[in-house]
C-alpha cells in the first residue's frame, strides 16, 4: 500500500490557518503532497506550516479580491510548481433573520463563500489543464443541501458552491480533473464557537443549551470533527478516486 500517494502533487488549501483547513493541510501533507497554505492571517499560516512534515509555502490571500488571488496563486506556482490539488475551504457564516439581512451581509456571504471559490478555481485550473490531472474539492456545507433558518445568505452561497461543483465537474469530465464538494454538518471549530456566542447573545440561552441545539441536528448526537472532514477530502484527492466526480458528500451523521 502506498503510504504517500500524493508525492509530487502541489496542493493549495485556502482558509488553512485553523480548523477544517488546518486539518485538511495536515492530511494532505501526510499523504506526501507539497502544500501552499493560504489565508488572511500570516501568523496562523506560518504556525501551521511549522507543524507539517513536507515542503510548505505560505501566501496571504483574500479570496474575495481578484488581484489578490492572482498574486497568491502566482507566488504559489513559482514556489512549488503548478497546482495539482485545490481545496476551496475559505468561508464565513453570519446569521440574521431574513428581514434583517441587509445587502452588505448578503454580499459578504456570496463573496467569501461563492465568489472566492470561483476566483481560486479560475486561478488554479490552467495548471491542471496543462498537466492533464487535477483535483478540486470545495468545502460546502449541509447548508448547501438543505435550508436552515436565519442563515439564508449563507445557505444561498453554499447552494451556489454545489451548483458550481456539479457544472464544472461535467465540463472537465474528459480532462482527468475531478470536482467534488464536501458538505460537513456542524463541526467543532473556532467558527462554530463564534456561532455559539452569537446564539447566546441573541437568544439568551446558555452556551450549553446553544450547543445542544446544534448537536440535535446530527442523528449521531455529536459534532463532526475537523479530521473527519480532512479524511473525506484526502479520499477525493487520491489518484484512485478518479471516477468520483460532481458529488456533494454530506458528513453529518445522517442529517441529510
Amino acid at each position: 500500500m502506498n503510504t504517500e500517494p500524493l508525492v509530487g502533487k502541489h496542493a493549495v488549501v485556502t482558509g488553512a490557518g485553523r480548523g477544517i483547513g488546518a486539518a485538511i493541510a495536515a492530511a494532505l501533507a501526510q499523504a506526501g503532497a507539497r502544500l501552499t497554505l493560504m489565508g488572511r492571517n500570516r501568523a496562523q499560516l506560518e504556525a501551521q506550516a511549522g507543524k507539517l512534515a513536507t515542503e510548505v509555502h505560505v501566501e496571504t490571500c483574500d479570496v474575495t479580491d481578484p488581484e489578490n488571488v492572482q498574486r497568491a496563486f502566482g507566488g504559489a506556482a513559482r514556489a512549488l510548481g503548478d497546482v495539482s490539488i485545490l481545496v476551496n475551504n475559505a468561508g464565513q457564516a453570519e446569521s440574521q433573520p431574513f428581514t434583517k439581512t441587509d445587502l452588505g451581509l448578503w454580499e459578504r456571504m456570496l463573496a467569501v463563500n461563492l465568489t472566492g471559490t470561483f476566483l481560486c478555481t479560475q486561478a488554479a485550473l490552467p495548471g491542471m489543464l496543462g498537466a492533464g490531472w487535477g483535483r478540486i474539492v470545495n468545502i460546502a456545507s449541509t447548508a448547501g443541501l438543505k435550508g436552515y433558518p436565519y442563515v439564508s445568505a449563507y445557505c444561498a452561497a453554499k447552494h451556489g458552491v454545489i451548483g458550481l461543483t456539479r457544472s464544472l465537474a461535467l465540463e472537465l469530465a474528459r480532462k482527468n480533473i475531478t470536482v467534488n464538494a464536501v458538505c460537513p454538518g456542524y463541526t467543532q471549530t473556532g467558527l462554530l464557537e463564534a456561532s455559539l456566542v452569537q446564539i447566546v447573545q441573541k437568544t439568551g440561552r446558555s452556551t450549553e443549551e446553544a450547543r445542544a441545539e446544534l448537536v440535535r441536528h446530527n442523528p449521531q448526537g455529536r459534532l463532526v470533527e475537523p479530521q473527519e472532514v480532512a479524511q473525506a477530502v484526502l479520499w477525493l484527492c487520491l489518484p484512485e478516486s478518479a471516477s468520483i466526480n460532481g458529488q456533494a458528500i454530506a458528513l453529518a451523521g445522517g442529517e441529510v
